[in-house]
């Protein structure tokens, strides 16, 4: 992206309304298929916002040239996301092009019943960052069914475990969920814990905006780089190959989702996300994750939705990639090298020119 809309030398801007009218316009724009009621709600908030301002008495000059300068930066933004190859991705989540490469240890239809996998050319859409684009792919460890090898070690602690949750071990699982059936998606709770980084750190306009660009650039890489090791591997599930070689009847707690295992995405993306806010605030930084708490019991898996308490954003990051241990639908592989994947994402956003 070679530029930006441009700011008017020696006049005013009210830079909260220009944050308000730019995060209000590209939601608008990212999520055109949402439905009356979610548009009616962006217009709400941008509409509460803007009259607060007006009762600062800012002058109504100040507030249009403010109001006019944040569309024209989401308008710009969102001109160039259209190029960026995943542009309304959501109309080929299962492109039926797509060609299953079948081989020993390949990925599988799982109970989801869905015969493509979901997004398979994701890998290919272009990063904010060129380094994170060129970050080797880490090979995973060697197929094989043989009970001595560290394959079906790795598979065989995902069943052993699975059949012996704890309670507090379920309210790990389902708390990271995230199922985007049921609520946000993965990316919504990192942003999530952004806004509880701001929230909590009481940071000011300037610190915000570097906190929100940082996790939306985290996260937007993470799953792209992490789409790209998924379907260069093609890793199966647990469910595949625990049912293929120790319990054909076995059911994991979490439902598999429908793409490779191998490496976690949850493990990825939490680790960028971490990385970049502990960039702004510290390694030592003690928080409460509440982004479920308003959620009502799941009455299937006999389970509430607790509030998490951590003393650093990395912690979190490792209960996020464990939940989906826990939940059955990842090796350890797939979280080790998803954290250590993310942390790489995370440093090199972190090693940008950020100015306030």
């Amino acid at each position: 992206m070679k530029d930006l809309p441009r700011v008017e030398a020696n006049v005013d801007y009210h830079w909260a309304a220009a944050a308000n009218a730019a995060e209000a316009q590209i939601l608008r724009k990212l999520f055109a298929n949402t439905s009356v009621i979610n548009k009616a709600k962006i217009d709400s908030l941008e509409n509460r916002f803007l009259t607060e301002f007006r009762a600062e008495n800012t002058a109504d000059v100040i507030l249009d040239r403010s109001t006019a300068f944040g569309k024209q930066v989401a308008d710009a933004v969102f001109e160039w996301s259209k190029t960026d190859g995943g542009h309304e991705g959501y109309n080929r989540n299962f492109p039926a092009d797509y060609k299953l490469p079948l081989f020993n240890g390949s990925w599988q239809t799982t109970e989801n019943g869905r015969k493509i996998p979901m997004q398979p050319y994701w890998g290919r859409n272009r990063t904010f960052l060129i380094s994170n684009a060129v970050l080797p792919m880490p090979k995973p460890l060697l197929v094989s069914a043989d009970v001595k090898s560290q394959y079906f070690a790795q598979y065989l602690e995902v069943y052993t475990k699975n059949k012996s949750l704890t309670q507090t071990e379920k309210e790990i699982s389902i708390w990271w969920a995230d199922d985007p059936s049921e609520t946000f998606t993965p990316p919504g709770h990192s942003y999530s814990l952004a806004r509880i980084a701001v929230q909590t750190a009481k940071a000011d306009l300037g610190t915000a905006a570097e906190t929100f660009a940082r996790t939306g650039m985290a996260v937007a890489d993470a799953f792209t780089v992490c789409w790209k090791c998924k379907y260069v591997f093609n890793n199966e599930r647990p469910y595949t190959f625990v049912r293929r070689t120790i319990d054909p009847t076995w059911i994991p707690f979490w439902p598999a989702p429908p793409f490779p295992g191998y490496t976690s995405g949850h493990a990825t993306q939490s680790a960028a996300t971490a990385i970049v806010l502990t960039g702004i605030y510290g390694e030592s930084f003690s928080f409460t994750d509440d982004s479920h708490v308003s959620r009502v019991r799941d009455v299937k898996r006999n389970t509430d939705f607790k509030a998490r308490s951590f003393t650093s954003f990395w912690q979190a990051a490792e209960e996020s990639a464990y939940s989906r241990y826990l939940g059955g639908i990842h090796t350890r592989q797939d979280n080790e090298t998803g954290l250590s994947t993310g942390k790489l994402i995370g440093q090199n956003i972190n090693g940008l020119k950020w100015e306030k």
